[in-house]
């Protein structure tokens, strides 16, 4: 049937139609509990597409699903027939018109863009999935947004629509019955009496979004068609076009962070602060909120914006609001990136609430119940009496000003018994939310969710209505069955239910999961963060594959999170770890690790990916490239040891030779071959060290000593970044030593030592076989690297690690990769970058001021596993001014390297690195400690980018001279 199906579309659809294994797997799930398999996708090009494929569909009786940004936490966005996916090509602004303040646009365009192309107006719902979230599927879920107190739903915010339906019927839905489907008209007029009673309870929630909103089709409503569409979700008709309103954003804002004791004391204080004109009322509790993000003390907060004319203005609605409510403490920020980082610890709470403090998964179902704002601290106490009397455990957060509470619970949907408890909470909460006079949806819709309990709501008589109303639209029942209408109940198809009872055999521990691998997996709840177009913030990494590819989701973080849980379900992939669509799909990754941070989650996928290539490729011929690369310490340390490193040098410099050798090596023919340095760091040190112990000049009375990890870039490819290191630790007061070539005995007064055999082999940190999923490799290398440390940390002193990869790995990957040994831990808790060195043992030193400009970008591994805290401060006692930019350089180790990866490798680095560097000012000091990046950089933009400890070591210079 898919075939067949398949190869109809084709022939009448201008856009893509996919029925391949990997676009199936991609669809199965949205941001719910849930999954669907479809059978293939289709990414129309305009509405005559729309058109053709729900004609088609219907013919042959083929269920359809409309899909923007696949953000829907009530499993709309699921189907098994075709999934029609607006975001590739049906994604832009057709019009802005800033006198009727309106905007004509496409479905499939993301909200963000919007709010850039309408400045200074902008459209006034925003979920807090604003930079992924499309325009159609927030009409078709009627979302909210965290500033709906000032300027309502979408519902409020649409003025009309361009709607095909089942069979391929088009209607334009404004004001008036104009445009409506033939008997829908006289159906409402014979149940206005059904419709007025039904609705009338809830005529003063303001976040009413369950079931069909027949209430606007009344005649004292204005008959508002378009507003009666919006939360439909897809059942009847898919928007091919939207005439949506725009209000005026004010010139300056300014957000209140106010404390209270605890969650129930803000829901209460709440509603009282609506009279002052809040743009936002929103509410968290501290089991969300991480201990660094700067909030005045409590249990719980209320985030208020308030806007004005002038900062100055909006500060001044601020403070009367501070002086007007009852809190524990308070603050004010008005300055723009302190309210955009206070506004992402709020923005996050959707992933990070999927995970307990314990560390135990959570999932939505329950997620946006909506009650009126007067009642919400009285429901919230109930509400908690309701989980604990089903043994459950959940944070509530959300639009408190409007009701609206979202919570991901500790649900067990897992086990019969655990999915037993779900549905039987889920009946006793309906009737809590209906007891307080609420919607069982007020953001997010019904979905499968809770479109089952309507009933509870809206009673039997109303809800058999909307099963007419579908009728008119959608006959054949063909567009989204299974949602809001005659729907699924709550507890079927659950996402779980496929995946494997036992956790597969892996190599990494996974500790935050318990060592099972589908845990890790199954982090990925589709919150999506990774599918911004742009970076959320100036420092952000996370996922520069998904945007270097133009959106492409296979190439994002939940796009591979998606496959991979496909692969363990075995249904739509069906060959496991050989997997070739899985094994595509990362691919591109380029473990640069910025989900590890980025994401609310926590997903990491660069591990995932090395234990995917190490299950792939287990017993089999690997890609030549991971032999060249992966192999790096092995082939460096091979031209030490033979002293080659001129011949190769010179080698790498004759053409036709270079050519074929990147052709055997699987190396990208647009890639320049770096130079191998003749005396390796180690070398250089030892000579040294050995002049100085003949002049006893090595070691001071009370020095910190401190050991430095001769890594495979700084030892081989760039040993003036460890000299320059070595210079500025001893100007710091340290006694710099070397693993394991040396063996020292640490002393009252001095440290002595003498050289090893050099023919042992060298600690390595085994990135460069981690990262191309070599493990068994990978582990025995550490474990090697472990049997030689204790020769070189008697005292156990502290490890200094100049390459951010390397030292990431060491903190990471090595007590990962070796759980069971206690060295491992031990040695990846002594780690330390070097500006973390510097500030944790020369506290007193004060650096050389260097007073220029500097530019560059924070290593993608310092960002996501190290932090740069320490880096920054640094930098600003060097007189270095100026922020670093974020994302990731795009060489990332081997992965820039590769053959098929130089494409996607330029752009990541044309994302942010190169433009920083190109719109530097005069004189800027171009800073990157990773040697990817220096690569990078040198050649794409033929910069020298230099190590922090270059640019100190050479103030030194500059020191020395001033005092001579």
């Amino acid at each position: 049937m898919a075939d067949d199906i398949g190869k109809a579309l084709r022939d009448v659809v201008r856009g893509d139609v996919d029925f391949g294994t990997t676009a199936r797997a991609l669809n199965t799930m949205d941001a719910s509990n849930y999954r669907r398999v479809p059978l293939g996708v289709v990414a129309p090009r305009d509405a005559d597409d729309v058109r053709a494929v729900l004609a088609l569909c219907a013919e042959r009786n083929v269920p359809v699903v409309g899909r923007g940004g696949g953000t829907s936490i009530a499993g709309q966005a699921t189907g098994t027939g075709v999934v029609v996916d607006f975001t590739r090509h049906m994604n832009r602004i057709l019009d802005v018109d800033s006198g009727t303040r309106t905007a004509r646009v496409q479905p499939g365009l993301v909200l963000d863009r919007l709010q850039a192309e309408a400045a200074p107006l902008r459209f006034g719902p925003d979920p807090s999935t604003h930079s992924r979230c499309t325009l159609g599927g927030m009409i078709g879920n009627n979302s909210c947004g965290s500033h709906s107190v000032a300027w309502g739903t979408t519902a409020d915010s649409v003025a009309a629509l361009d709607v095909v339906a089942a069979g391929g019927d088009t209607y334009r839905l404004g004001q008036g019955w104009d445009g409506a489907p033939e008997g829908l008209r006289a159906l409402v007029e014979r149940e206005l009496a059904t419709i007025r009673t039904g609705f009338a309870p809830y005529a003063g929630l303001p976040r009413r979004i369950s079931g069909y909103a027949l209430d606007a089709l009344l005649p004292e409503n204005g008959t508002d068609l378009a507003r009666f569409f919006c939360g439909t979700e897809g059942t009847l008709g898919l928007v091919t076009e939207a005439t949506v309103k725009l209000v005026e954003a004010p010139r300056a804002t300014a957000l209140a962070v106010l404390a209270y004791a605890d969650e129930s004391a803000a829901a209460d204080a709440a509603a009282g602060l609506l009279p002052y004109g809040p743009l936002t009322v929103e509410g968290m509790a501290a089991d969300l909120v991480p201990g660094d993000a700067g909030l005045p003390r409590g249990g719980a907060w209320l985030f208020v914006e308030t806007g004005g004319g002038t900062p100055g203005e909006a500060r001044a609605a601020a403070e009367r609001i501070v002086r007007a409510a009852d809190v524990v403490d308070a603050l004010v920020v008005d300055d723009p990136a302190g309210q955009r980082a206070l506004w992402r610890v709020r923005e996050d709470a959707s992933g990070t609430a999927t995970r307990m403090r314990d560390g135990s998964e959570a999932w939505p179902g329950w997620e946006d119940c909506a009650v009126p704002p007067a009642q919400l601290g009285g429901y919230l106490r109930e509400f908690r009496g309701l989980l604990r009397e089903h043994g459950l455990r959940g944070t509530p957060y959300g639009h408190f000003g409007d009701g609206c509470i979202h919570v991901r619970i500790d649900f067990d949907l897992l086990t019969r018994d655990g999915i037993a408890r779900f549905r039987r909470f889920s009946e006793d909460l309906a009737g809590l939310v209906v007891a307080h006079g609420g919607s069982l949806s007020g953001e997010h819709g019904d979905g499968q969710a809770r479109a089952e309990l309507l009933p509870a709501m809206y009673g039997d008589d109303l809800v058999g209505l909307f099963e007419r109303v579908k009728g008119v639209w959608d006959p054949a029942d063909v567009l989204n069955p299974g949602m809001l209408v005659r729907p699924a109940r709550l507890d079927e198809n659950l996402r779980f239910e496929v995946l494997p009872r036992r956790p597969v055999d892996v190599v990494f521990g996974y500790p935050h999961d318990g060592g099972d691998f589908g845990a890790a997996v199954r982090r990925c709840v589709g919150v999506a963060k990774c599918r911004t177009e742009q970076p959320s913030s100036s420092t952000s990494v996370m996922c520069p594959s998904f945007r270097a590819t133009g959106g492409d989701e296979t190439h994002s973080t939940r796009g591979r999170a998606r496959l991979l849980h496909e692969m363990l379900a075995g249904e739509v992939v069906t060959d496991g770890w050989r997997s070739e669509e899985v094994r595509d799909a990362l691919d591109l990754c380029l473990s640069c690790k910025g989900c590890r941070s980025d994401c609310p989650v926590g997903v990491d996928m660069a591990t995932y990916k090395a234990e995917f290539l190490h299950h792939h490729y287990e017993g089999r011929r690997r890609p030549m490239a991971h032999y060249a690369m992966g192999w790096l310490p092995r082939w460096l340390r091979l031209v030490e040891v033979t002293r080659t490193a001129p011949l190769v040098n010179a080698l790498s410099s004759v053409g036709v030779l270079v050519r074929i050798g990147k052709r055997i090596a699987g190396v990208a023919q647009e890639r320049r071959v770096p130079r191998v340095a003749r005396e390796t760091f180690s070398a250089r040190w030892r000579r040294d060290f050995r002049q100085r112990m003949r002049e006893r000049r090595f070691g001071a009375r009370g020095s910190e000593v401190v050991v430095l990890w001769p890594d495979t870039f700084t030892e081989h490819l760039a040993p003036e970044v460890g000299r320059a290191a070595v210079r500025v630790l001893e100007a710091a007061g340290m006694t710099v030593l070397l693993p394991p070539r040396m063996t020292f005995t640490f002393g009252p007064d001095r440290v002595s030592g003498h050289a090893l055999d050099p023919r042992r082999r060298r600690v390595c940190c085994g990135l460069t076989y981690t990262s191309t999923g070599q493990l068994d490799r990978a582990r025995t290398v550490l474990k090697h690297t472990l049997d030689l440390m204790p020769s070189a940390l008697e005292g156990e002193p502290p490890v200094i690690v100049l390459e951010p990869s390397c030292a990431a790995a060491l903190r990471s990957d090595l007590p990962e990769l070796l759980p069971d040994d206690p060295r491992a831990r031990r040695l990846a808790d002594r780690v330390l970058t070097f500006a973390e060195a510097l500030e944790r043992y020369a506290p007193d030193w004060t650096p050389p001021r260097v007073d220029r400009p500097a530019v560059g970008q924070t290593h993608c591994h310092q960002h996501a596993v190290l932090g740069d805290a320490a880096e920054r401060r640094l930098r600003e006692r060097a007189g270095l001014d100026g922020e670093l930019s974020g994302g990731c350089c795009g060489l990332a180790g081997n992965f820039g390297f590769e053959k098929g990866h130089y494409e996607v490798s330029a752009a990541c680095a044309e994302e942010a690195l190169l433009p920083a560097v190109r719109g530097a000012r005069d004189g800027s000091v171009v800073l990157a400690d990773g040697f990817s990046c220096r690569t990078q950089l040198e050649q794409l933009a033929g910069v020298r980018g230099r190590h922090l400890a270059e640019v100190l070591a050479e103030g030194l210079d500059g020191a020395d001279q001033g005092a001579d």
